[in-house]
């Protein structure tokens, strides 16, 4: 669309005028040629400058969904390589993507999932990188997510986000540190219409009541130009009715807003030619001169009402051919001094531009310049470059020259010497002084002049070298300095002063006071000077403060007095100086000083709501400074970094409240500060106790399992809580022992295992906000197997083969389960296991092998025990014996000597075997060490019959078969004396072998073997089975043979020896040796109930005799 309305801008300032010129072939008359023409070339020349980037280079952009840089780890972005229009999408068949300048991956699509931080780029196979975009994958909290890119105009969104975890009751968004937006509803800020002014970095915080405060990463936000400034350019083009101008207003989007559309407006002076989406505008070109063209320009706008640029203005100008251009020089004159700098101007007043301009000496070309309205060249010049000077102006049209001036260099006078006479500065009123001005050097002619404080006094000109006088009579007006000059007409130069005093009242002086700053502050030292302009030295000056003398100090030379005084605070008010030289003191106005106090250290309070300041609580920081003018601004500290900071325009401090966590132990500080030095406080420190945590009890033991014995350690330890932290260490609710530990980390409490630790244990931490007890922990105390105890249980006294012996094998103590092993000589046996502890049997069906030492072994894991050995004797019970008859001859005769020999093939020694004839005993004997026992007999008609014997091994009497005995060559009987020997052997053998007995029984006895009486030889010890023997029938005559019968490893010797009465002699020597067997053998009468009914009119006189020595058996105890 077209208007013709008036002008509406969207810039602020009003853009500096550039010109358009258009050179077209017109006929314009040229002043003064008559019917002359002038040739103009049409052509278009923008001089506005191009404000703005030029096209940027063939880039890809990359794009973020979600649009954040800064996101959660563990969350996907995904990444778009967007390619600009010129690069066709049907050719592009790779995309490569870079992270940190290393190929990361290449993909066929334009699209990139990642999860990792770090700066990506992308590129096409024809295109550069693209600009980086930084990502980060943050674990923190509290994140703050912005826009990769923000330009003019955009409206931004700022997300202030936190993790999963956390439901955060506020949010406030901050910018350069100070808070932007605090909101309880939403955690997105908006920033509408961006500009350069939302630069700066901004970072979010988030507080969750009665909990904890969390802040978010800082980001730094950019704002980007989104287009620069429009440039209006102008071209010919032809048309229907002949040529017109087009007006172009050119600008560039960046490639990542390349979808924005543009607003575009033509202007012509104060009035809108054309307003819409099309960036140029079709004009008729000039076909006349004007001295005021019109002034072109353009805009840009973002929609209806975003970023609006506004480009220069421009004119449109007919270009004419360059008029002759006039060269001056400058100074003015054609003289120059030599060494000075003239500057040469050449300048044509009309022609169009650019115009070259060219300066010249005597034809020679000593500067060439650039195409410019008018050019300036500077000399210096010398006695040489005395000549004529011209320039040349050409603009493309036709060279013009000026008119030549021609310049003469010269001497400039020297710098002239004032000398007074006579000598001195002080001079008395009246006197006549004269001035002397000479300079060495310069051209003729020299005007000196001569000056008092400027005022000129007189001058002389002289033509030649030398100088010139000027004699003065002084009064008091003329005390000041002097001064001449000398010019030969290229400047005057100037001497160097020259004092003169003429001593005059001194005037009322002027007090200054110089400041080190414009606002002077306590402990400054300002200068107070105090000069009076008139009066003759010496002069004493006097300063003032509201009337009170400061101090005094005397001058001898013109010029003032200071006086250095150092500032405080009562400082403040009027001063004044006085002057005086003796002729009269004057004093000066008053001059107001007022004086600054800086803040003084301020003073850093914390107040908390208990003595011991606590994670949760609010305390207050409460900062005042004693001094120091107001306003003052107040900020707080916690190890160095910022909390916050107020102003106070009055006297007083002021107050921070924080609410605590475990974070904000540390020291704290404040700053006071009036704009005159900030001070900071000394530090305080704040330790905010944070209660135990529940602690986590562990126990270390130096096995899997723990042993008693072991040494466990009870670890406690509370992950949160301010030291020192008592512990507490219990067992069953009762209490172990404690420790207090006063730095992070737990304590140990170690406990020598015994069977009774076995329980649940559990400790407390406890910092004086309140004990926690941990989880209960149970621990099992194994207790390793005693040594147990092997009992043998047999069914009797003394183990038999055939019996059923029990094989208990006991530990007293020790963890169940315990697996038990039976052992005999070593060689396993059996085992058994006893879950729930206490002892196992093993039961063994006895053989003659299973006499031996047995033993046993208990073990529950913890180590196997061994018990004591413990022997067992199988007793073997004797077999049937064989009788044997041995006699001299093939047949026995009466007188013969014949051997009985009874043998049994099995039975555990000793073995009693015992002789009958017809059932008739005739004698026994003992095999100590087994095998068999014979008796001897000398027969007699009587003995012819059957024979027979026993044996018994205490386990049962066995009887053998009959063997028949005849005898050949009988005449009678002879029954009776073969019976009385007999009879009479056979006690001869038993008195020998009781004999023996006792002297082997009693020798031990007397070499510290145990008496007879050893209660380990009670009658309840025997075996319920011991044989039993008896006397033999008195009516046997034969004399008995008496042989000790000690059976190897056996306890019984005798089971009964019984008296006879008897009245033949023989009776008699028997009863004499059992009389003494009764004297040394103790009688017993257990076992009378196991023997055969005793023979009439008997009486027993021994039951049992027992070996007391050493060496003999001992049976197993169960």
């Amino acid at each position: 669309m077209s208007s013709s309305g008036l002008l509406w801008s969207c810039a602020s300032q009003e853009p500096k005028p550039a010109l358009l010129l258009l050179r077209k072939a017109l006929v314009w008359p040229h002043p003064g040629a008559g019917q002359a023409f002038m040739l103009l070339w049409v052509s278009v020349l923008v001089l506005a400058p191009v404000s703005g980037k030029s096209e940027a280079a063939a880039k890809p952009v990359i794009s973020l969904h979600p649009p954040w840089t800064v996101v959660f780890t563990g969350e996907t972005v995904t990444l778009t390589c967007h390619v600009l229009h010129f690069h066709a999408p049907e050719k592009i068949k790779r995309f490569l993507w870079y992270l940190e300048g290393r190929i990361l991956r290449e993909t066929p699509g334009n699209t990139l999932e990642v999860r990792d931080s770090g700066q990506y780029r992308c590129q096409t196979q024809d295109s550069l990188p693209s600009d980086h975009v930084s990502l980060t994958f943050s674990s923190a909290n509290l994140i703050l997510q912005a826009p990769p890119f923000v330009f003019e105009g955009d409206s931004v969104v700022l997300r202030c986000r936190a993790n999963a975890e956390i439901t955060l009751d506020t949010t406030t968004l901050h910018r350069r540190g100070e808070v932007l937006s605090v909101s309880d509803e939403s955690s997105d800020f908006r920033i509408e219409q961006a500009s350069l002014k939302d630069n700066g970095d901004y970072r979010c915080s988030g507080f969750k009541n009665g909990c904890c405060s969390y802040s978010s990463n800082t980001i730094n936000i950019e704002v980007q130009e989104l287009f620069p400034r429009p440039v209006l350019t102008a071209s010919l083009s032809p048309t229907v009715s002949g040529k017109s101008v087009t007006l172009t207003c050119k600008t560039q989007l960046p490639p990542l807003r390349s979808d924005v559309k543009l607003w575009f407006r033509f202007f012509k002076d104060d009035h809108m030619l054309q307003s819409g989406s099309e960036s140029f505008l079709k004009i008729p070109t000039l076909t006349t001169r004007s001295r005021d063209p019109p002034y072109y320009w353009c805009e840009a706008q973002r929609g209806s009402s975003g970023v609006c640029k506004q480009s220069q203005k421009s004119q449109l100008r007919v270009q004419i051919p360059v008029s002759r251009p006039v060269l001056t020089l400058s100074p003015h004159g054609a003289s120059v001094p030599e060494g000075h700098t003239v500057t040469l101007t050449c300048k044509a007043e009309s022609g169009s531009f650019p115009i070259l301009y060219q300066f010249l000496r005597e034809e020679v070309v000593i500067q060439k310049m650039e195409p410019t309205r008018g050019i300036k060249s500077v000399m210096s010049l010398r006695a040489e470059h005395s000549g004529n000077y011209y320039c040349t102006a050409d603009n493309g049209l036709g060279a013009q020259r000026s008119l030549p001036v021609y310049l003469t260099v010269t001497v400039p006078v020297s710098r002239p010497v004032l000398t007074l006479s006579p000598r001195g500065a002080l001079v008395p009123e009246g006197h006549t002084v004269t001035l002397s001005c000479k300079a060495e050097r310069g051209s003729p002619r020299i005007l000196y002049k001569f000056y008092h404080e400027n005022i000129s006094l007189g001058s002389r000109s002289v033509l030649s070298a030398g100088g010139v006088s000027l004699r003065v009579t002084v009064t008091v007006q003329d005390s000041g300095n002097y001064f001449c000059t000398a010019d030969n007409g290229f400047g005057p130069q100037r001497s160097e002063a020259k004092s003169l005093s003429v001593k005059v009242p001194v005037s009322r002086p002027i007090l200054t006071i110089w400041r080190p700053r414009s606002q002077v502050v306590e402990g400054d030292v300002v200068e107070l000077y105090c000069r009076a302009w008139k009066g003759s030295p010496p002069i004493l000056y006097r300063f003032y403060h509201e009337d009170n003398a400061l101090g005094s100090s005397r001058v001898y030379s013109r010029g003032g007095a200071s006086f250095k005084l150092p500032l405080s605070a009562e400082h403040s008010g009027k001063y004044a100086c006085e002057a005086d030289n003796g002729l009269g003191a004057w004093r000066s106005e008053t001059v107001s000083l007022d004086v600054k106090v800086p803040a003084s250290r301020p003073v850093l309070t914390v107040r908390t709501p208990r003595a011991q300041a606590v994670e949760g609580d609010v305390v207050e920081l409460r900062c005042e400074a004693q001094r120091g003018s107001p306003p003052i601004l107040y900020r707080f500290y916690r190890e160095d970094n910022a909390l916050g900071s107020s102003r106070v325009h009055s006297r007083g401090g002021t107050s921070f409240k924080l609410p605590l966590s475990a974070e904000h132990s540390g020291k704290y500080a404040c700053e006071a500060d009036n704009g005159l030095g900030a001070w900071r406080s000394e530090t305080v420190s704040l330790d905010v106790k944070v209660p135990a945590s529940r602690p986590v009890l562990t126990v270390r033991t130096p096995r899997a399992q723990a042993v008693e014995g072991d040494v466990v350690e009870l670890r406690c330890e509370a992950q949160r809580g301010s030291p020192p932290i008592l512990y507490r260490f219990y067992r069953e609710d009762n209490a172990l022992g404690s420790s207090r530990v006063h730095s992070r980390g737990g304590t140990s409490f170690k406990l020598p295992l015994s069977a009774e630790h076995s329980g649940k244990y559990a400790c407390e931490a406890d910092n004086g906000l309140g004990a926690r007890r941990s989880e209960m922990v149970s621990l099992n105390v194994t207790v390793p197997a005693s040594r147990p105890v092997l009992t043998v249980r047999t069914p009797r006294a003394q183990a038999v083969e055939g019996d059923v012996v029990e094989l208990h094998c006991e530990a007293q103590r020790g963890s169940p389960p315990i697996l038990y092993r039976f052992y005999r000589e070593d060689v396993p046996l059996e085992s058994s296991s006893a879950p729930s502890g206490g002892g196992t049997s093993f039961y063994l069906s006895l053989t003659t092998e299973h006499s031996g030492n047995y033993s046993c072994e208990a073990d529950n894991g913890l180590g196997a025990q061994r018990s004591e050995v413990v022997p067992l004797s199988v007793i073997v019970p004797a077999s049937h014996p064989t009788l044997t008859l041995r006699a001299p001859g093939a047949q026995a005769k009466v007188g013969d000597m014949v051997e009985l020999r009874c043998e049994a093939q099995r039975g555990s020694p000793p073995i009693w075997y015992r002789f009958y004839h017809e059932d008739v005993p005739l004698g026994n004997s003992s095999a100590p060490s087994g095998g068999g026992a014979s008796l001897n007999l000398s027969l007699t008609a009587e003995h012819s019959g059957n024979y027979s014997c026993e044996a018994d091994n205490g386990l049962g009497a066995r009887r053998s078969e009959a063997v028949p005995l005849s005898m050949s060559g009988l005449t009678g009987s002879r029954s009776g004396p073969i019976a009385t020997g007999v009879t009479g052997g056979l006690f001869s053998t038993l008195g020998f072998g009781v004999v023996a007995l006792l002297l082997y029984c009693r020798l031990p006895r007397k070499a510290g073997g145990r008496p007879t009486s050893d209660p380990s030889r009670s009658p309840a010890d025997s075996d319920v089975r011991e044989p039993v023997y008896h006397n033999a029938p008195a009516w046997l005559e034969l004399q008995p043979v008496y042989s000790n019968v000690n059976p190897k490893g056996g306890e019984v010797v005798y089971s009964e020896v019984r008296r006879i009465p008897q009245g033949s002699k023989p009776a008699a020597n028997s009863d004499s040796v059992l009389g003494l067997l009764r004297t040394h053998l103790p009688s017993h009468g257990q076992a009378a109930s196991h023997r055969p009914s005793d023979p009439p009119g008997s009486s027993v006189i021994y039951s049992q005799v027992k070996v007391a020595c050493p060496s003999a058996y001992v049976a197993p105890q169960s």
